[in-house]
């Protein structure tokens, strides 16, 4: 026992010497030689903001080696973001520079959905059975995933005819969404480990907030590389070269900052996976889960039908270039940090059912506006408001899930949801790209609206009304056990 006390004692003391060394470390460096080493270029005081944020965050104290996880970590989810703000809308883009279809679009789109869904499975039982989660990120969504974005801006050097192009895109895209979610289920047991439950809220709120500022400052700057990049010599795909090959730079910095996180030594979440329990018992004794199943496949399946397209009608129809695509995201971005805010604290006082109705129903009108814009500023009106909405409808969505789902068995049931997201998402754009070929993408549009109409619906009926039955009669066992006692 005595033993044990002293080995706490000697690792406090070192950890007290550490952090009065990080504050005393600055004082040093404010002296006669400053104009050697100019302060603007001191990695130590960008860094150490970062710290003492993250300490402000926390309720308890943290060890050092928390801190530099939780750093890394956080750094990692900034350079993530502005990597993904140079590729992710632009893909689409560039088939469409190679004359790509709208069906050919659609096929991209959903392969790479498809190649998403077929990963995460297998990518959980990797992680099952060598217990090695980092490693996988590293390798899986920081390796294969990220070169992928190098291969694509070297895909014009080959000067290949656009037909085999266009298949390098789809298959590139593919392999990328498979390698990206294959270390999804690794990355998330991660996570759960790495930061502490009782600042998850905190800081992951900053977290978010920093990588929406990447995500809106970095796509307009994506969309002028483009515009410019295609303008100089003519060249239609050098913009997209530059943007992609920023985006791998920028992805690998990431994964630099993740490969310096250190992994927690626990099993907990293992012995949780373990408990898989039995999905036909998780559907029973989970009011509401079945129906937040089914209007989450016909709600994914309406965002598909159309999601693919709007850039691209944006693009062929209402006279946008790429710099417009990129600064309606950027638009997008930015009124989505105002939404992560003001739902954020609507979400605790009135719950995630509420916010999803209030926000799901407004989102039906999204894609039917469409439909009568003429100009392409009407776009970035669109994007203003559905960025806002989309905030506050994503926060409910997660918060469900893992409220409809059960303790136990909550692998599986979480699986089933995923899986019918996904299915949506490979069957949506194919149809969408096959209708507005042959019919119009007006059509696309107003077949979007209606079936976000009927998921909304459809959730009204089958998890909110269930869930209130829940609560009424847990109120009334609570009543009677008050009454009784």
């Amino acid at each position: 026992m005595n033993n044990g006390q002293n080995r706490q004692r000697r690792t406090g003391a070192r950890e007290e010497r550490m952090r009065q060394l990080m504050n005393y470390i600055p004082q040093r460096r404010i002296g006669v030689f400053d104009h050697l080493r100019p302060q603007r270029w001191n990695w130590y005081l960008v860094r150490r903001p970062m710290e003492r944020t993250i300490d402000q965050q926390a309720p308890q104290p943290l060890t050092i080696r928390q801190v530099n996880n939780l750093r890394h970590f956080w750094l990692d989810g900034i350079f993530s973001a502005a990597s993904e703000a140079f590729y992710l809308a632009f893909i689409p883009l560039f088939a469409l520079a190679y004359g790509a279809t709208n069906q050919q679009v659609g096929w991209i789109t959903a392969i790479g959905n498809l190649a998403g869904a077929a990963a995460l499975f297998p990518g959980a039982r990797l992680m099952e059975k060598t217990g090695n989660r980092k490693g996988i990120v590293l390798w899986s969504g920081g390796g294969v995933a990220r070169l992928t974005l190098l291969l694509l801006a070297l895909l014009p050097l080959l000067t290949l005819p656009p037909t085999i192009a266009i298949l390098a895109i789809t298959a590139l895209n593919g392999l990328r969404a498979f390698a990206a979610n294959f270390a999804n289920p690794a990355w998330t047991a991660l996570v759960a480990d790495l930061v502490p439950e009782f600042m998850r809220g905190r800081y992951f709120s900053i977290r978010n907030l920093t990588m929406g500022l990447a995500t809106l400052i970095f796509s307009a700057v994506a969309g002028w590389l483009i515009r410019t990049g295609n303008q100089w010599q003519a060249d239609p795909y050098l913009g997209y070269q530059l943007s992609f090959f920023i985006a791998f730079l920028l992805g690998m910095a990431g994964t630099y900052q993740f490969a310096r996180i250190r992994e927690p030594r626990t099993a907990q979440h293992a012995e949780q996976v373990r408990q898989t329990g039995s999905l036909s018992a998780a559907l029973k004794s989970s009011p509401g889960f079945l129906g937040f199943v089914v209007s989450g496949f016909i709600w994914n399946l309406a965002l598909q039908i159309a999601a693919p397209f709007f850039n691209v009608y944006l693009v062929t129809h209402l006279g946008a270039d790429s710099s417009t695509v990129g600064l309606f995201a950027s638009i997008s971005s930015l009124s989505a940090i105002g939404g992560q805010i003001f739902f954020g604290k609507l979400l605790d006082r009135r719950g995630a059912v509420f916010l999803q109705l209030v926000t799901g129903f407004p989102i039906v009108l999204l894609p039917v506006a469409w439909v009568f814009y003429t100009e392409a500023w009407q776009a970035g009106v669109n994007n203003l408001f559905g960025g806002f909405l989309w905030a506050g409808f994503n926060l409910a969505n997660f918060n469900l899930l893992l409220q409809v789902t059960p303790n136990v068995g909550r692998a599986r049931a979480v699986a089933l949801y995923q899986t019918g997201v996904f299915a949506s998402a490979f069957i949506g754009p194919l149809l969408g790209g096959y209708l507005a070929d042959t019919v119009s993408f007006h059509l696309i549009f107003l077949l979007s609206g209606a079936g976000r109409l009927a998921g909304m619906l459809l959730f009204l009926l089958m998890t909110f009304i269930p869930l209130q039955r829940l609560a009424r009669a847990q109120q009334g066992i609570s009543a009677e056990g008050s009454a009784a006692a």
